[in-house]
């Protein structure tokens, strides 16, 4: 029992700990491992190449890198930076930032554990393919692929359609066959298993298993990609990638849709696992850094990794066409790639390398989701009595339980309803709530006091306002009437905020201290998430680290926030035709559960407030403090009040800490 002891504690040695007492990553290589692992997954295997497809040529690279610029790595970098900086996961970071904030974490962790259990029973298909895997060629699913996937692997049964009559529905789409795949239930509650152990002790063991559960697959992939561009004909499939230039299709606002939908699901934001992990990680480590590091790996992976599904493309000969069938994920997964493979010399070795990258990547992706959700209960008030091991593995069986309805003749219908709707509308909700509430709830005290709460609500209102109802319009009337109705709302009421405010009597830096006029658009437009960048770079931007750069609270605010408000918007035309099946209603009514606890707990925090150890729900009460850099525990820290942008030490900091006291 020794011996087994200490090979055990070899392996996976107790946890090391920060001076604060908190749980730390064996290493800086183990956290950026297990933060690529919870975005790569079937978006980069599977999703990924499918969009391309869909939008062959090389402009698809245009859009596709504008969205990481400006929408993945500014969220990245929030995300990572409040974790690191306060210590905790979702909930306790954003409570940090306000009270009110506490529900845009709740919500994040919520929208990612929604997705984990239907992500899970997900893997079971994949675990059926790689059982059958093991057995010389023909495969189960030679010459019947089809059949094979929807009948032995989803076991997916016919249902009794709806009926819509005008705007009305007179019957709901019901699905009388509710069996149970034993098969299914028997890969879900293995998948769970193993999602168990990797994060049952922390990240003393997660650290460790990341190494496995994302080297393997990236060594895999890599023999993939060698043996997909070896392929008869695979270069005209290459070429298709790689090869060709389609500049009309970006005058088209649907390439622009995709790869932005693209860039924020594969880079995995919004699902609150980022900012858990981020706060096991040294308190002054260089976030930026690393938030540059996980999206561009992220998106390396993703582009290398498409090679399989073009070089494959090529060898069947599967060209797009003019008006034709675009290719799904799931179909792409499960049905275009076995019989790719079916056709490959040695094809039960690359059956098995193949499903096997998929189950890591999707093994890794699920337990970074649970264990977003796990550190917010750990970090809470009632949490703390238990131990790390007790709460990941109450959470892992109610979980396993939850998702045995995915395993049901019924199951498959239900997935795909939940995946649209928690895609299409929780996650893109939670993250507009991040970049909305860290640049415009953040510290609007300060605001108020400044120009007045007039002006401060005419602001705000010109841009929710613009936005939502310029949304409308578009799709009821056209996409340009909404855009200069939206414009038109939001540049109105930033004219008549400008004019009623008062004029502030602080430091306003650089060009915008010329006049009157423009302290005041800086206050109502800039001031908050520039104070965020300031607040967060007392943390993470020390000694040789990189800092937050001016800029990126712009882009959260005036780029990331509208265009995720946009690409949300498109969700609701698309139930319309659906609202008569069942089992859509139900995806849509869990997706706008995150909704409401977003809003709700927007309006009233001190529900919530459980969530967060009495001694820390003070951080989230914010007391006028114009220009003062605060720590990540609310302190005013020695650097003082930047003076023009720049910081100033000494005397400065002092002065102005005296004066709000007194």
């Amino acid at each position: 029992m020794n011996a087994l002891r200490k090979v055990k504690n070899a392996m996976f040695p107790p946890p090391a700990y920060s001076e604060d007492g908190r749980a730390q990553w064996p290493s800086r290589t183990s956290f950026l491992l297990a933060s690529m692992g919870g975005a790569m997954g079937f978006g980069n295997m599977l999703r990924y190449p499918s969009q391309v497809y869909n939008n062959n040529g090389l402009q698809w690279f245009i859009p596709y890198f504008i969205a990481i610029s400006c929408l993945a790595i500014p969220l990245l970098i929030l995300e990572i930076a409040i974790g690191q900086a306060h210590r905790s996961g979702t909930v306790i970071a954003y409570n940090a930032l306000d009270k009110r904030l506490r529900s845009v974490g709740l919500s994040m962790v919520f929208t990612g554990y929604c997705i984990c259990v239907y992500y899970v029973p997900l893997l079971a298909y994949v675990w059926v393919y790689f059982r059958n895997s093991f057995r010389p060629a023909p495969f189960a699913w030679t010459d019947r692929i089809e059949d094979f996937y929807y009948n032995d692997v989803v076991h997916q049964k016919a249902k009794v359609e709806g009926v819509i009559s005008g705007s009305s529905v007179e019957s709901y789409a019901s699905y009388p066959n509710t069996g149970v795949s034993g098969e299914l239930i028997g890969w879900t509650i293995l998948s769970w298993l193993i999602i168990w152990l990797c994060i049952n002790k922390g990240v003393s063991i997660t650290g460790r298993v990341v190494y496995f559960t994302i080297g393997l697959p990236i060594i895999m992939t890599i023999a993939l990609v060698g043996r997909a561009v070896s392929l008869e004909n695979a270069g005209r499939g290459v070429k298709l990638y790689f090869g060709e230039w389609h500049s009309s299709k970006l005058a088209s606002g649907k390439i622009w849709q995709d790869a932005t939908g693209q860039v924020f699901y594969s880079t995995g934001v919004g699902f609150g696992y980022f900012t858990a992990y981020a706060s096991y990680n040294s308190q002054f480590a260089s976030a930026v850094q690393d938030s540059v590091i996980i999206c561009i790996s992220n998106a390396l992976y993703e582009i290398i990794a498409a090679f399989i599904a073009f070089g494959v493309v090529g060898y069947m000969n599967m060209m797009p066409q003019e008006g034709g069938e675009e290719m799904g994920t799931y179909t792409l997964g499960f049905l275009t790639y076995p019989v790719a493979i079916d056709q490959m010399p040695a094809a039960p070795f690359w059956a098995i390398v193949f499903f096997l990258t998929l189950l890591l990547l999707g093994i890794s992706s699920s337990y970074a989701m649970l264990d977003g959700m796990v550190t917010v209960l750990c970090d809470s008030e009632f949490g703390r009595k238990y131990k790390h091991i007790t709460v990941a593995s109450v959470a892992a069986v109610v979980s396993c339980l939850v998702s045995f309805m995915y395993c049901t003749e019924f199951g498959y219908d239900l997935l795909n309803a939940t995946d649209a709707w928690a895609n299409n509308v929780a996650l893109l909700f939670a993250a507009f709530c991040e970049c909305y509430g860290a640049t415009t709830v953040y510290r609007w005290v300060d605001v108020v006091g400044q120009v007045g709460g007039p002006s401060f609500g005419i602001y705000n209102f010109g841009y929710l306002g613009g936005l939502f109802i310029g949304c409308v319009i578009a799709h009821s009337v056209t996409p340009e009437a909404g855009a200069g109705v939206g414009f038109g709302i939001f540049i109105v009421c930033t004219i008549i905020a400008v004019l009623i405010a008062r004029t502030p009597d602080t430091i306003v830096p650089g060009y915008f201290s010329k006049n009157a006029i423009l302290k005041r658009l800086w206050w109502l437009a800039f001031y908050q998430g520039n104070q965020l960048r300031r607040d967060l770079n007392v943390t993470v931007a020390v000694g040789n680290n990189w800092s937050i750069p001016w800029f990126w609270s712009i882009l959260l605010r005036y780029v990331g926030a509208p265009v995720l408000g946009i690409i949300f918007s498109f969700s609701y035309p698309t139930f319309y035709p659906d609202r008569s099946d069942s089992l859509q209603v139900w995806g849509f009514f869990v997706a706008h559960c995150v909704v409401f606890v977003a809003v709700a707990g927007f309006l009233l925090p001190r529900f919530l407030k459980v969530l967060v150890p009495t001694e820390r729900r003070s951080e989230g009460k914010r007391s006028y403090a114009p220009n003062v850099i605060l720590g990540s525990n609310d302190i005013r820290v020695s650097a003082g009040v930047e003076e023009g942008g720049q910081g100033s030490e000494g005397d400065s900091g002092s002065d102005d800490k005296m004066k709000l006291e007194k």
